[in-house]
């Protein structure tokens, strides 16, 4: 039985967001909520970004950026912090950046 007030889809908020050389953005995210997913469920996922005015939109996780060292399980536990590759929304009016919460959709 699940204690109440314990959160069960992971909350990552954004620490820091460029533009990717080859189109989308690359975000480094910091779990800030609930069990870290797998990586395996994480890429090709669709999250929603909550921007700290209440805005939303949508994300896919593309896959994962290099820079940030080998993406796996435990690091992702160990740390909480991951480097992914996002493609926004063709509609979306401005890109995700730095205290954004993003959450699965």
């Amino acid at each position: 039985m699940a204690a109440s007030g314990v959160r069960k889809t992971p909350v990552f908020r954004v620490i820091d967001a460029l533009d990717s050389p080859h189109g989308g953005r690359i975000l480094r995210l910091q779990l800030q909520d609930g069990p870290p997913p797998r990586v395996r469920d994480l890429r090709g996922s669709r999250l929603t970004a909550t921007a700290p005015d209440g805005t939303r939109q949508s994300v896919t996780v593309t896959g994962f950026a290099a820079f940030g060292g080998r993406v796996s399980n435990r690091r992702l536990a160990d740390t909480g912090r991951v480097d992914v590759h996002v493609r926004e929304d063709a509609s979306s009016t401005e890109p995700v950046s730095i205290k954004w919460l993003l959450t699965p959709s």
